[in-house]
């Protein structure tokens, strides 16, 4: 049951971090929003990570509102011709030269919503996902801010920000998912995160449902 009240910001943090630094849900969590087959299983093409991956690293940054609730900061893509294009998704890139994969998450979300990365918080991270639209291990950063962040999103890589109480993603009746056809494995069902006029799926809904996940053990501890 998701409380009228679930996981303020005031003591979700400090919750949250000790929650990520034990053993986490990985397959389990994402695999709640994961697309699967409307009849029949996938092949092994569908999780195999290629030798010739690239590394990319994500933030599921964390604030506060005004009545003390705690939101997520997403984006939307712009409509281009990338394999995301038009997509909701977290802050976040491919990984640079040698820099680490937290850095990665903290420099594209400064680049992509102008985020200061001095005052957030880590809390910790979720479990890599591979992504195969565009052959991408994807690592993503948990980070809390004690305020809501003077977004500034970057009209290049960014068509929106959508601010996202993590009320709605626990709460069940903002979920479903819908068939899609892909041309190399037929009807595949397809769930989702929705949001007022939009819908969170993909590899973003699975690093999601790896993090409701923990949420909501958490709701259940309180």
């Amino acid at each position: 049951m998701i409380s009228r009240n679930p996981l303020p910001a005031s003591s979700l943090p400090k919750r949250l971090a000790a929650a990520l630094s034990g053993p986490l849900p990985g397959r389990a969590g994402q695999t709640r929003m994961a697309p699967t087959p409307y009849r029949g299983s996938m092949d092994d093409r569908w999780e195999a990570i290629p030798a010739q991956h690239r590394e990319a690293a994500v933030l599921v940054l964390l604030y506060p509102d005004q009545a003390g609730l705690t939101q997520l900061a997403l984006i939307r893509r712009p409509d281009d011709s990338g394999p995301h294009s038009g997509q909701v998704a977290l802050p976040g890139g491919r990984r640079e030269g040698d820099e680490t994969l937290l850095r990665t998450a903290l420099r594209e979300t400064h680049e992509e919503l102008g985020v200061d990365p001095a005052p957030l918080a880590l809390l910790g991270a979720l479990s890599p996902l591979y992504v195969r639209a565009s052959n991408h291990l994807v690592y993503p950063f948990v980070a809390a801010a004690a305020t809501r962040p003077d977004f500034q999103p970057c009209p290049r890589e960014v068509a929106a920000l959508i601010e996202a109480p993590l009320a709605r993603l626990l709460d069940p009746r903002f979920r479903g998912f819908e068939v899609v056809r892909f041309e190399q494995f037929g009807r595949v069902r397809v769930p989702y995160f929705a949001l007022p006029g939009t819908r969170i799926w993909g590899a973003t809904g699975m690093i999601l449902g790896e993090f409701v996940t923990i949420l909501e053990r958490l709701d259940e501890a309180s």
